[in-house]
């Protein structure tokens, strides 16, 4: 069926249905498939992951909303980890096609993108506002999945995030824009990030 802005479709994973939102690369032919996941409360019409579906149209990508089982059943708490993962690797297996894949995601979508790209194959993964610890904790850091992710990454944060702010490594590039974890207050600077990246990734 067809929603606003894109093409819906339900996928069947072992977790329930997830839903992906397709929009297409402006030029017609893409040049790869980026999928993106949401926060842990939010949904995929967030202002990154909105910034971030314009650039990569706009940058000869298809790209993929990819809404957890969790949303689409109607629940705001978020799945644990290990049941994100599984969906994720359901979604991806029956979108992707022969594209190269990009996958990504804001916040808890990070993460799943970074736990899943060596299964998924995936050539790079994207990371807006990635949650290097909780607030104030951050002896419970989280760059072991960052920097597990095995691929190049490139992680977009606000510099008041409260989440944390990852250091440049091997193979990721960190951008810091003003504002906060929500990254509204920058779309055109997320957008700039991505575009420039993503025309790095070889299609």
């Amino acid at each position: 069926m067809s929603g606003t802005g894109g093409t819906v479709e339900e996928i069947d994973t072992p977790r329930g249905p997830a839903r992906v939102t397709r929009h297409p690369a402006a030029s017609g032919a893409p040049r790869g498939l980026l999928l993106l996941g949401h926060g842990a409360g939010g949904g995929v019409d967030a202002p990154d992951l909105v910034a971030a579906t314009g650039a990569a149209t706009g940058a000869g990508f298809d790209v993929g909303l990819v809404e957890q089982p969790y949303r689409v059943a109607g629940r705001r708490a978020p799945a644990p980890a290990g049941h994100l993962d599984e969906a994720w690797l359901a979604v991806a297996a029956a979108v992707r096609g022969d594209l190269p894949l990009v996958q990504g995601g804001r916040s808890s979508g990070a993460r799943v993108a970074c736990r899943t790209a060596a299964a998924t194959g995936a050539a790079a993964v994207l990371c807006l506002a990635f949650p290097l610890h909780p607030p104030g904790r951050p002896e419970r850091t989280r760059l072991p999945e960052l920097a597990g992710a095995g691929v190049p990454v490139l992680v977009v944060q606000g510099r008041s995030d409260r989440f944390g702010i990852p250091d440049d490594g091997p193979g990721r590039r960190v951008v810091l824009l003003d504002g906060d974890h929500g990254l509204k207050k920058d779309p055109a600077g997320v957008a700039a990030a991505v575009r420039d990246w993503l025309a790095g990734i070889p299609g």
